[in-house]
């Protein structure tokens, strides 16, 4: 043969892609080995997935929400100062104690107390110079809440001229004490006070006040 031209197939052979003469008609093409995944499957695995998020979510929220600390118990009420819960009243006069000095008198007061923990009545006063008071029982007198107590206050006029002859306002000054504070608290005692008061400078003095 001379020249050079395209090469036949030799005899029983054929190209790759190309069925043989002895292939059934209806053979069906080769498939690959792992075809795609059914719906079923991949719904599946998309539940799976997301649930899976969530949980993690809501894990790390929990692990980073803000710890609240528990609430201190609130603190007590205080008690009332002394003075809030503390009254004075004048009851009558008091026959003169036995033995008292000349120039004096008696008259009855009452120590209550309202609410909140004991007060003691650390002392009384009263404002006149020419006036020296002493109380019976004497102080520190501790009054539980609820309670009352009498106390005599004795007047012993020692200077006629530095008392008034007419009482207006009267008052007595009681220091008190609880487990608040200790307070110096002014009492004025009404007219009825004033009133005794007045008449037992005037037996007291006399004369003087002419």
């Amino acid at each position: 043969m001379s020249g050079v031209g395209p090469v036949e197939p030799g005899e029983g052979t054929r190209a790759w892609d190309t069925p043989g003469p002895d292939a059934p008609a209806d053979t069906p093409r080769r498939q690959l080995p792992h075809g795609g995944r059914p719906e079923r499957r991949r719904r599946a695995v998309l539940v799976a997935t997301a649930a899976a998020l969530l949980l993690a979510g809501g894990g790390y929220l929990y692990a980073s929400r803000p710890h609240q600390l528990p609430r201190p118990a609130p603190e007590p009420a205080p008690p009332p100062y002394p003075s809030q819960v503390v009254d004075v009243a004048y009851l009558e006069p008091a026959p003169a104690r036995s033995g008292a000095a000349p120039r004096s008198f008696g008259l009855t007061v009452l120590v209550s107390v309202t609410a909140g923990p004991p007060v003691t009545v650390a002392r009384i006063t009263q404002p006149y110079a020419g006036l020296v008071l002493t109380p019976e029982p004497r102080p520190p007198l501790r009054i539980a809440a609820g309670t009352a107590r009498k106390i005599v206050v004795t007047m012993r006029v020692t200077q006629c001229g530095k008392v008034p002859e007419n009482a207006g306002l009267p008052f007595l000054d009681v220091t008190l004490r609880n487990t608040r504070a200790i307070e110096v608290h002014s009492y004025i005692l009404g007219s009825r006070y004033a009133h005794a008061l007045s008449d037992g400078l005037h037996v007291a003095c006399g004369n003087d006040f002419r």
